[in-house]
C-alpha cells in the first residue's frame, strides 16, 4: 500500500487542519449555496489566497445536495497531445486526514487503457490543492483523481468514468479543476495591452466566452474556445465534467461566482477564476 504525500509548499494551502478549517469558514462567511441537487462542478486551482473562496463555494454548493460514495477530480495542465494519467496510490494525505483512492474505478480505467499511471515523481497543483475540500465536505467519500488532456479524449474519459460509476452502482460527484485566462507579461499573453481595459476585456469577453460554453455544457466548444482564445489552462477538466454530467442527464450549469486575482491583488499579470455547478 502506498500513500501520496503533500507536495505543494505552504503558500498553496495551509498545513494544519485548524488553519484549513479556519480558511474555509472565512471563504464561506455569509455565503448561501444555490439550491438544487448538484452532480458536480468546476473549481479553480490556484493557491487558496486567490482561488480558495471560489473552490470552497463550489464544494459547499455541491455538498448541499449530495452524499457521494466517490468524488471524481479531473485535474488539468495536460496538452491536447497527452493521454489521461491517473493516480494509483492507495490514499492521499490532507490536513483533514487521508482520502482513499477508489481502486475499483482506477483499475478499470487502467485495464481498459483509457488512462495511464502518473509518471514517477509527477507533481501538479490542479488535483492536490482541491483535496482538502474533498476531505472536508465529503469526509467518507473515496476519490478518483485523473488528469485529462485538452482534446476530445477528455470527453471520452468523462463518458467512460460516468459509465463505470453507473455500472458499479456508485453515487458520485465530478469536479473539474480549471483556472481561466492567464493574462499579462508573466504569462506571455497580453493581446489588448495592460491596465483597466485589459481587465475589462478578460472579464467581459475572453473569460465570459468560455464560461457561457461551459454553462451550456458544450464540451467541444469549450475545447475549441480554449485553443483560439487561450482562456483556460485546463480545458480538459471542464470538458470531462460536462461529459460525465451529461451521461446522467444534466443539461445545464449555474455560475456560482466569477472573479480574478486582480480583484484580490491588482497587477499587470492576473488569472480569472470561475466556480460553476451542474
Amino acid at each position: 500500500m502506498t500513500s501520496r504525500k503533500r507536495s505543494l509548499p505552504r503558500g498553496w494551502y495551509p498545513y494544519t487542519e485548524s488553519q484549513c478549517r479556519e480558511q474555509i469558514e472565512i471563504f464561506l462567511k455569509d455565503f448561501t449555496p444555490l439550491e438544487g441537487n448538484w452532480l458536480g462542478g468546476i473549481a479553480p486551482h490556484a493557491g487558496w489566497e486567490f482561488s480558495g473562496r471560489g473552490a470552497a463555494k463550489v464544494f459547499r454548493t455541491v455538498s448541499s445536495g449530495s452524499d457521494p460514495d466517490c468524488v471524481v477530480v479531473y485535474g488539468g495542465h495536460l496538452s491536447s497531445h497527452d493521454y489521461p494519467i491517473i493516480y494509483t496510490e492507495h490514499d492521499w494525505e490532507t490536513p483533514f486526514g487521508t482520502v482513499s483512492m477508489e481502486s475499483t474505478i482506477v483499475n478499470d480505467l487502467l485495464n481498459s487503457h483509457v488512462a495511464q499511471p502518473t509518471p514517477h515523481g509527477f507533481s501538479d497543483n490542479t488535483v492536490e490543492v482541491l483535496l482538502p475540500f474533498v476531505r472536508y465536505f465529503f469526509p467518507s467519500a473515496s476519490i478518483v483523481a485523473v488528469h485529462t488532456p485538452s482534446s476530445e479524449r477528455a470527453i471520452r474519459l468523462g463518458e467512460v468514468v460516468a459509465d463505470l460509476i453507473r455500472a458499479h452502482e456508485m453515487n458520485a460527484v465530478f469536479i473539474g479543476s480549471a483556472d481561466l485566462t492567464h493574462y499579462g507579461p508573466n504569462y506571455g499573453y497580453a493581446p489588448v495591452g495592460t491596465g483597466a481595459s485589459a481587465v475589462k476585456w478578460v472579464k467581459e469577453e475572453n473569460d465570459k466566452s468560455i464560461i457561457e460554453k461551459a454553462l451550456a455544457m458544450d464540451g467541444i466548444s469549450v475545447l475549441e474556445d480554449a485553443r483560439s482564445r487561450h482562456n483556460t489552462c485546463s480545458a480538459g477538466p471542464i470538458a470531462s465534467v460536462i461529459a460525465s454530467a451529461s451521461r446522467f442527464g444534466v443539461t445545464g450549469g449555474r455560475l456560482v461566482e466569477y472573479y480574478s486575482s486582480y480583484d484580490i491583488m491588482p497587477s499587470s499579470s492576473f488569472v480569472g477564476y470561475a466556480g460553476i455547478v451542474y
